[in-house]
């Protein structure tokens, strides 16, 4: 598929004579797709059963005659107000049993029978209507799965769904019992309606419980994403998509792709700067304005996996936009880096959100292409030259990595349930692997824990709930750790204990979480922080602690790490790996990154000022792209 920009579009939002001239600029601006529909199900039913499509067939027509391909969303992430009358009972409870109510989006619990057989009523209404349509070329299932903490509800639908789930998975409340440990403090259940969902406890509830419950909630949105699906797949032979979010990992994405011909994402690099990254006040600083130089690359290596190599940006950051504590306006020359680093790690497809500002309700401060009086905004003319751009140079392939990073959802949601220490979280963990490695000039792979790893050279696996099999017949060189087989599916410590390799005498025997203030020094410089943990075995030490204690562990090429190294020091650490795995590094100075492709290599300088490096002068927020 060559690749292609686009635009997230609202027609229902504009009068109708203006839609044509919004087309009409779309081309102009060298834009080929545009998405439509996802949040307009008030228009499409303003009454239970009274049906208004038409606007949205005219709507179709005037784009796609244009010249468009477009992308319908199903509505289902806004249910009208009069769905709530019908089903009064469907909203999502938070952790504290309050209902999340009508007036914004995302207002439904995935468990609510009642309002997933009305989602199944209106995809199939449209899927009838426009699945043979032939300016309809893609499908959007819902929008932003888990965006604003929805995936988890404590509602009654919630609960009654959960006891059936522990019925379904455990056969018996014996086999639940002994799974859980729940002969600790008189947990134990007799019946499995006497299940309660693991909120409003006295104290901490049973981590094994919590994973559970996260288990069954990430169910809960492949089943409703599923019911979608199965219906489109009867209707049209269009790619179906999702776009998930950055830094939202409360399902699957991996399972819910499966039924998903690409994966997307929305990318929001300045807002996720400010709200959904730790980061040193100057760190957030420098990079104020372009957005950390590793969060949207984690992604789109994350979510290529999630597409089985087909993946998309949904929806890209245009300017400045409305839901961050601060919302700075991007450098100039950002959009345009944005969207090619996009192309760079594989993408089909960028769109930007979203064509013209709204001048009204929660996101009139969210930049678009056009100023809410329908004038250019400043990323319009990134937006075309990126289109011309494309056009000039040939297609670059995504080359496979020689380097990959295992990431696990159920690996989130078991150091969610018992983190031990403040600031371990999987997420965080994996990131800040995944940026000691670019560090080193690496193009990695995210992959999934059950994923091939015969075509890696270097495989990287923190904070993995349990060791993957895969790594048992492994013979690259590979980093796991910590954390990392510590525990058994159901949330106990495994006996013997972790990491479980054959043939690997390493064993983790006590862990110890860190404040902020604490760190473990190493023999040659550097330091653990967050955590350290305790090695025993007759394996190799390949590095200690300034007190002598085993600080990373081999044999042959398995390494097992016991702490969480700062960042330099993690630099230093996977240098040593990459040389030992025959991997040419490239140590990169402060805000510069690359890509390789099957054909070129990419330059990336989220740096505010200008970078000379080998012999090249790559200006800030500016991109070099060069044929290898």
């Amino acid at each position: 598929m060559k690749r292609a920009l686009g635009v997230c579009y609202y027609p229902e939002h504009w009068p109708e004579d203006r839609w044509t001239i919004d087309a009409a600029q779309m081309v102009e601006a060298g834009l080929t797709w545009v998405r439509i529909g996802e949040f307009a199900w008030s228009r499409l039913e303003p009454t239970p059963g009274d049906l208004h499509l038409d606007w949205l067939d005219r709507a179709i027509d005037v784009l796609g005659a244009a010249g468009l391909q477009v992308i319908i969303g199903t509505p289902t992430a806004t249910p009208p107000r009069w769905m709530l009358d019908k089903h009064p009972d469907m909203l999502a409870h938070d952790e504290q049993g309050r209902p999340r109510g009508f007036g914004s989006r995302r207002h439904y619990c995935f468990s609510h029978v009642g309002y997933l057989d009305e989602c199944r009523r209106i995809t199939r209404i449209l899927a009838e209507r426009f699945g043979a349509n032939p300016y309809v070329t893609a499908w959007q299932t819902d929008n932003e799965y888990g965006c604003h903490e929805t995936t988890v509800s404590y509602s009654h639908a919630a609960t009654r769904a959960f006891q059936d789930w522990c019925a379904q998975t455990y056969q018996s409340t014996d086999a639940l019992n002994r799974a859980w440990g729940n002969i600790f403090w008189s947990m134990e259940y007799d019946r499995f309606d006497q299940i309660a969902l693991p909120n409003l406890t006295v104290t901490e509830p049973n981590p094994a419980h919590v994973l559970a419950f996260r288990r069954f909630s990430s169910d809960q949105v492949v089943r409703f994403n599923r019911a979608q699906t199965d219906i489109l797949r009867q209707h049209t032979d269009a790619p179906l998509i999702h776009n998930y979010m950055g830094r939202v990992t409360d399902f699957d994405h991996y399972a819910v792709g499966a039924d998903l011909d690409i994966a997307s994402w929305d990318s929001y690099p300045i807002g996720f700067l400010s709200d959904r990254l730790e980061a040193t006040p100057e760190h957030k600083a420098r990079y104020l304005r372009q957005g950390d130089p590793d969060m949207q690359a984690f992604h789109h290596d994350l979510y290529r996996a999630v597409g089985r190599g087909r993946w998309w940006v949904m929806e890209q950051q245009p300017g400045p936009v409305n839901w961050a504590p601060y919302n700075p306006a991007p450098l100039p020359g950002m959009a345009r880096l944005w969207a090619w680093e996009a192309f760079a790690h594989g993408a089909e497809a960028v769109l930007y959100f979203r064509w013209r500002q709204a001048p009204f309700a929660q996101e009139q401060m969210h930049a678009g292409l056009l100023r809410p009086d329908a004038q250019p905004a400043p990323a319009l003319a990134e937006a075309r030259q990126v289109a011309d751009e494309l056009a000039a140079l040939p297609e670059v392939g995504t080359a496979r990595a020689r380097t990959a990073l295992i990431f696990d959802y159920a690996s989130c949601w078991a150091w969610e349930a018992q983190p031990q220490g403040a600031d371990f979280n999987m997420f965080r963990l994996a990131f800040e692997t995944y940026r000691a490695a670019r560090r080193l000039g690496l193009s990695l792979d995210i992959i999934a824990p059950d994923a091939d790893l015969s075509d890696y050279d270097l495989v990287l696996a923190p904070g993995l709930l349990e060791t993957p099999e895969t790594i048992e017949n492994y013979t690259g060189t590979a980093l796991i750790g910590p954390r990392t087989g510590s525990k058994t599916a159901e949330m106990n410590i495994p006996l013997p204990m972790g990491p479980n390799i054959p043939g690997f005498d390493c064993k983790a025997v006590r862990v110890e979480s860190l404040p902020p203030t604490a760190r473990i020094e190493l023999e040659n410089g550097g330091a653990f922080l967050h955590w350290f943990e305790g090695l025993v075995g007759n394996a190799e030490v390949a590095l200690k602690t300034k007190s002598g204690a085993p600080a990373i562990m081999r044999a042959n090429g398995l390494h097992y790490i016991a702490g969480w190294p700062e960042a330099d020091t993690y630099v230093d650490i996977l240098e040593k790996l990459a040389q030992d795995a025959k991997i040419e590094i490239t140590r990169l100075p402060d805000g510069l990154r690359l890509r390789d492709t099957e054909t070129h290599r990419f330059w990336f300088n989220y740096a505010p000022d200008t970078i000379i490096f080998q012999g090249k002068t790559i200006k800030a927020a500016a991109l070099l792209i060069e044929p290898l």
